[in-house]
């Protein structure tokens, strides 16, 4: 058996502004590609090449070449370019077996690989987390290879990430029923920085679990305080808890087309506030809090003059909020009956039914609607 481990070399894209990066599923592609052409070859190409959903052709390094008998082990480091992508500088390895003739191409999970555990994902119950699209481009390169050397591509593929099941933590995995490890994801092969797709992709996800449980109330929290806010009014489990985070828009327009009987909204007040001014993401970065539009909220809650000029003048919308909770001004109520409308709007008709709850950053609710 011959090992090789390389390091410092990461596929590029040419770009302006922000890098773009490559997803696990392109690494694992590419992978996949080499490990398979070196157990046909006995060489490994490195760089290698594959050709992208959308017909870019992207080369990657290979940090891990292994040739054994009857398999081939070849590894990627994902370069996520400059999204904060939590398994940017992961080694992502393609391990591939020949399989008797009519077997196809299975797929295993390795170390650092999820498995499906619950319903309601793209897989079914049992397989390993690598995406439909990854899995199609795989088998896409598999018979490539295949083609160009005679072969009959019927092989058996386990991915595997190193590290991936510490990693797995810090993702939707472990709430969704993905046990063991990372998700092998993407449905271009190209990770746009500050696109945030993983997380949405996983709030879809999150609602497609939560739906295929029996669910008739979720709730889309913006952080583990809300989230705890939520279990304490309603007692929710949690395959009900979406981490919505500031992506308010992605909660709301997925519910619009899958619905849930109801949907709880919290989180901290400031943050509220942006989606009742009709906001849908919530970033700090991409939505500001608008203190004249609370003034107007304020004197629609009976403040006068002065305590709306207050308002509209504070240093922050949680000193806005308090100068009215001491003038007797419902503000948080105003800003998450406000918010539950914009909700409403959004989702169109859908037959769902919304609440808001508003909360301080200790957890103390300071504004609630009623449901409609």
């Amino acid at each position: 058996m011959s090992s090789e481990v390389k390091g410092g070399r990461r596929a590029q894209l040419e770009h302006t502004g922000l890098r773009p990066g490559w997803t696990t599923g392109a690494c694992a592609t590419a992978a996949t590609t080499a490990a398979y052409t070196a157990l046909l070859t006995g060489e490994f190409p490195d760089p290698v090449t594959i050709t992208l959903p959308k017909g870019q052709t992207p080369s990657f390094a290979l940090a891990v070449e292994e040739l054994g008998d009857g398999h081939a082990t070849a590894g990627v480091v994902k370069d996520a370019g400059d999204d904060p992508d939590v398994t940017h500088g992961a080694l992502v390895r393609a391990t591939v077996r020949r399989l008797p003739a009519g077997s196809g191409v299975v797929f295993r999970a390795g170390p650092g690989v999820g498995t499906i555990t619950r319903p309601g994902l793209p897989l079914p119950v049992g397989e390993p987390a690598v995406n439909p699209v990854p899995r199609t481009m795989m088998r896409e390169h598999v018979a490539g290879v295949a083609a160009r050397h005679g072969a009959p591509g019927d092989v058996e593929i386990t991915v595997s990430v190193d590290h991936g099941e510490e990693i797995a933590r810090s993702t939707w995995n472990p709430r969704l029923g993905i046990l063991g490890g990372l998700s092998i994801l993407g449905t271009t092969g190209i990770v746009v920085p500050y696109s945030c797709s993983a997380w949405i992709d996983s709030i879809r996800r999150g609602v497609d679990v939560a739906r295929a449980a029996g669910r008739t109330h979720v709730a889309g929290c913006t952080g583990s305080t809300s989230e705890k806010t939520v279990v304490a009014e309603y007692g929710l489990p949690e395959d009900a808890l979406l981490d919505m985070g500031d992506f308010a828009g992605a909660v709301l327009k997925y519910i619009r087309r899958h619905p849930v009987g109801r949907l709880t909204i919290c989180g901290g007040f400031a943050k509220l506030s942006k989606l009742a001014a009709g906001h849908l993401d919530l970033h700090s970065g991409r939505s500001q809090v608008d203190k004249g539009f609370l003034a107007e909220l304020a004197r629609r809650g009976g403040a006068d003059e002065a305590l709306a000029a207050e308002v509209a003048d504070a240093n922050t919308g949680l000193a806005a909020l308090q100068s009215c909770l001491a003038a007797g001004v419902p503000l948080g109520d105003l800003v998450a009956t406000t918010a539950r409308d914009e909700a409403l709007a959004v989702l169109r008709g859908a037959p769902v039914v919304v609440d808001v709850i508003c909360i301080d950053r200790a957890g103390t609710v300071v504004g609630r609607s009623a449901p409609a």
